[in-house]
C-alpha cells in the first residue's frame, strides 16, 4: 500500500508505517495541482494543514482507502464525499490535549497576574508593582464550551486551583467524571468568570462567540481560544474588550487565519480590529501553537501510525 506525505511531520510516523510494510513517498514541495495528476497512484495519504482536501481531489483519488491527518480534527477534509467513496478517516486529538491543556492554563495564569504586562514593562525600565497586581482562579467559575479530548484536559488542569466549580457545555451529554459538571448555555452564561473554547469547527460553532452571546453573559468575563479562531467574531470580540464586557483575552487562533496557517499580518494590515488586538494589554497572542510542543509532535505521528496499522497493517503485513 503506497502512501503519500504532503506535509512534513515526526519521523516516527515514516519509520512505523515503512515498519508495517506500506511505501512512503514524499511530497512536501509539491504544489496541490501536482500532488493531483499522481493522487490515484496511492492508497494512503497523510496530511496537516497545508491545502484543503476537497470534493474534487477526492474524486481524482481512486485508489485512495484512508487520510490521516496528524492534527486534533479533520474539517479541512470534505468528510461527506470521503464517506461516500469508502475512504477511512484518521485523526489524533489524544496527541496533542495534553499541551492544549498546559496552554489554556498557562494563558489564563497570564492574563490573570499580568505576566506578559509585567516582563514587557520591566524591559522598558519601569518598576510599576501597583499597575501590575494580579487576580486568582480561587473562587472563580471556570466554564469550557465543548467537553471532548481538549476541553476535558484543560479541566483537570485546574484541578488544585481552589476554582469554586469548572462547568461545561456540550451537545452531547456527558457521564459524570468528578471534574467537571454539566449545564445548559444558559446555566454557563449566567454564572462562568471564565470562559475556554475546546470546539471543533461545525456550523455550529463558526461565528458562536458573537455580539449576541457576549452579551449574554451576566459576568463581566475572561475568554481563552485554543481551538479554532473562526468560533470568534473578532469585531465582536474587540468591542467586548472596549467596553469591559470581556476582561481579558487568551487567543491562540484567529479568525483571519487561512487554512494552511500562513503569515496573516499583510492580508490583515488595514483591518482596525486587528491592530487593537495586537496592541491590547489585556490580549495575550501566540501562533496557533497550543498543540504544538516537542513532545505531542512526537505523539500526534505515534497516534496516527498505530490507528493506522492497527486498521491496514494486519492484512498488508500478510500480503507481503
Amino acid at each position: 500500500m503506497h502512501v503519500l506525505h504532503v506535509d512534513e511531520n515526526h519521523p516516527l510516523l515514516l519509520e512505523h508505517l515503512a515498519q508495517a510494510g506500506f511505501k512512503n513517498t514524499l511530497a512536501y514541495k509539491q504544489s496541490k495541482e501536482e500532488i493531483l495528476n499522481r493522487i490515484d497512484q496511492f492508497e494512503g495519504l497523510i496530511i496537516r494543514s497545508r491545502f484543503p482536501i476537497d470534493a474534487a481531489f477526492l474524486d481524482q483519488a481512486t485508489s485512495l482507502k484512508f487520510i490521516g491527518r496528524v492534527g486534533a480534527g479533520v474539517e479541512n477534509i470534505d468528510i461527506t464525499k470521503a464517506q461516500e467513496k469508502g475512504i477511512q478517516l484518521f485523526a489524533a486529538p489524544q496527541g496533542n490535549s495534553n499541551a492544549v491543556g498546559e496552554h489554556a492554563l498557562g494563558m489564563l495564569l497570564s492574563l490573570f497576574n499580568k505576566l506578559h504586562r509585567g516582563d514587557q514593562s520591566i524591559r522598558d525600565g519601569n518598576w510599576l508593582r501597583e499597575h501590575h497586581r494580579g487576580l486568582e482562579l480561587e473562587g472563580k467559575i471556570v466554564g469550557i464550551i465543548g467537553y471532548g479530548t481538549m476541553g476535558k484536559s484543560f479541566a483537570k488542569k485546574l484541578q488544585g486551583f481552589d476554582v469554586q466549580e469548572v462547568i461545561y457545555h456540550d451537545l452531547l451529554h456527558m457521564e459524570e467524571d468528578g471534574i467537571a459538571t454539566q449545564v445548559s448555555l444558559e446555566e454557563l452564561q449566567a454564572t462562568a468568570d471564565v470562559l475556554s473554547l475546546h470546539t471543533p469547527q461545525t456550523s455550529l460553532t463558526v461565528g458562536m462567540i458573537n455580539t449576541k452571546f457576549i452579551n449574554q453573559m451576566k459576568n463581566n468575563f475572561w475568554l481563552l481560544n485554543t481551538a479554532r479562531g473562526s468560533a470568534v467574531v473578532t469585531d465582536a470580540l474587540v468591542d467586548g474588550l472596549k467596553n469591559n464586557k470581556i476582561l481579558g483575552a487568551g487567543l491562540d487562533v484567529l479568525e483571519y487565519e487561512s487554512s494552511s496557517f500562513e503569515n496573516i499580518f499583510k492580508a490583515q494590515q488595514d483591518n482596525p480590529s486587528f491592530s487593537y488586538l495586537l496592541s491590547s494589554e489585556n490580549v495575550l497572542l501566540s501562533p496557533h501553537v497550543a498543540g504544538w510542543t516537542v513532545e505531542s509532535h512526537r505523539k500526534l505521528a505515534q497516534i496516527i501510525s498505530e490507528k493506522i496499522c492497527s486498521t491496514f497493517g494486519t492484512s498488508i503485513k500478510n500480503k507481503s
